[in-house]
């Protein structure tokens, strides 16, 4: 991008906008403050003059009242010197001068009764003329006495500091244009590391991530906000990845299956065939079904609100009644199942997917613990705790069983992941994942340990306010 396009750019930016809008705003508050301090210096300074020339009249006034005409007269011309700001002009009922460093009497006094301003010219060879201000004096003797103060200095000094000050806002005006220039320069430069991480996102890239200064403005929550969605979406793309890998063999070979029981059915003669290949295919198909409704559950608390289906529920009641109900399943595989809750954990949830979650952890722990060994009676031995926390409810099944590796605990959490290879035991890969989505659902989370031996599964649900 040339220069000229990168200038018009950042001029065209919202921050150099902003900035421009706020400059303005400013020097118009600026200027109304500067007009208002030139204002009351020039009222401080022609107070300051009219208060010196209202106290030289007293003086004079009393001068005449005491000492008469001369008395006057030698007053005025003790006072008149001619390179002073002091004013003065005697003269008689006739107007002929008697004293003063004034050549006449001016001629917008004369008009003016209560006084005014004037120019006047300090010498007979100048041609400089210099602002005052005067005011007549009545002196009670019937002589015309004016008495003045040069101003020139004044006008000047109130001058200089208009032009002072007007060039201060030329140059706030200035310097906010280049600050609003930076500012959207700086801006524009983190906008387009955004964008650029962006555009390498949408051209396929999904490692890209915005980067972070470490400065901790809106910029990097921004940044680190946009890189949390971003991970979600890679995850999520990738769990689709692996749905995508895992279905052909989750969901094509049961329906193989399914075929083939019906070909097979179909070869058959005599309606016992016939009735075994429908209750065969009957049963397929209902492993598929079940496989699509435990995807949909799946998609549902992912993408679904508690707060529609929650209710206050006792989760020790609920941990019980699951544990007795599968208790007689372990004993039939050989395997025992002992829980220990607490009296009462009362959580706000939704229920039926909790008693889901539970039941999906110890379905897991019989299928996958392992039967009795080689030569003993004794199998694998299956726990389920609840313990009733401060802040939280946190369920655990262990078992004494393979476990799992540390590598795999973080995905055998997503769909479709099975980690037996042979997938001889039936089952969709869908349950912790389920258990899953439950936890995510209702703000809790679930961690996978090593029992030593064995895997112990631990569901940790939060309590709300009301629960505690």
């Amino acid at each position: 991008m040339a220069l000229p396009e990168r200038l018009a750019h950042a001029f065209s930016t919202t921050a150099f906008r902003v900035a421009a809008i706020t400059v303005a705003v400013y020097l118009i508050f600026a200027g109304l403050v500067v007009g208002l301090l030139l204002w009351q210096t020039n009222r401080v300074l022609t107070n300051q003059v009219l208060s010196t020339l209202s106290a030289e009249a007293a003086l004079l006034k009393s001068e005449a009242q005491s000492g008469g005409r001369d008395a006057v007269v030698r007053a005025v011309e003790a006072r008149s010197r001619a390179d002073g700001p002091g004013l003065y002009f005697l003269a008689d009922a006739q107007g002929n001068k008697l004293a003063g460093n004034l050549s006449r009497l001016p001629p917008e006094i004369a008009s003016m009764p209560s006084g005014g301003v004037f120019r006047y010219t300090p010498g007979a060879q100048s041609d400089d003329e210099r602002l005052a201000v005067a005011i007549p004096v009545d002196i009670g003797t019937g002589e015309q006495l004016i008495v003045g103060r040069d101003v020139d200095e004044q006008r000047r000094f109130t001058g200089e500091m208009g032009t002072i000050y007007f060039l201060a806002l030329g140059f706030l005006t200035l310097g906010g244009l280049l600050a609003g220039f930076a500012v959207s320069r700086i801006a524009l430069k983190r906008v387009e590391t955004i964008n650029a991480a962006a555009r390498s996102i949408m051209a396929g890239d999904m490692s890209r991530r915005i980067a972070v200064s470490g400065i901790g403005d809106e910029y990097d929550t921004l940044a680190i906000n946009l890189n949390a969605m971003l991970e979600r979406i890679e995850a999520l793309m990738g769990g689709l990845r692996e749905v995508s890998d895992n279905i052909a063999h989750d969901l094509k070979t049961p329906l193989t299956r399914l075929r083939n029981s019906a070909e097979a059915a179909l070869r058959e003669t005599g309606e016992r065939a016939y009735r075994e290949g429908l209750e065969h295919t009957i049963e397929k198909a209902d492993e598929l079904i079940k496989t699509f409704n435990s995807l949909l559950l799946v998609a549902r608390l992912e993408a679904g609100a508690l707060d529609e289906n929650a209710e206050l529920f006792d989760a020790a009641r609920v941990v019980e009644d699951v544990a007795e109900l599968y208790e007689p399943v372990a004993e039939e595989r050989g395997m025992s199942l002992s829980y220990n809750v607490d009296a009462s954990a009362v959580v706000t949830g939704n229920r039926q997917l909790v008693v889901q979650a539970v039941a999906n952890l110890i379905e897991n722990a019989i299928k996958y613990s392992g039967r009795p060994r080689a030569g003993t009676d004794s199998g694998s031995a299956i726990t389920v705790d609840l313990r009733d926390g401060t802040d939280s409810v946190v369920i655990s099944v262990a078992d004494n069983g393979p476990g799992i590796a540390p590598e795999d605990r973080e995905r055998v959490l997503k769909r479709f992941v099975r980690l037996e290879k042979s997938r001889t035991e039936p089952g969709t890969g869908l349950g912790l994942s389920l258990v899953q989505a439950v936890a995510r659902l209702h703000g809790g989370s679930v961690r996978l340990e090593d029992n030593k031996p064995g895997l112990r599964v631990v569901l940790t649900l939060p309590k709300r306010p009301e629960d505690r």
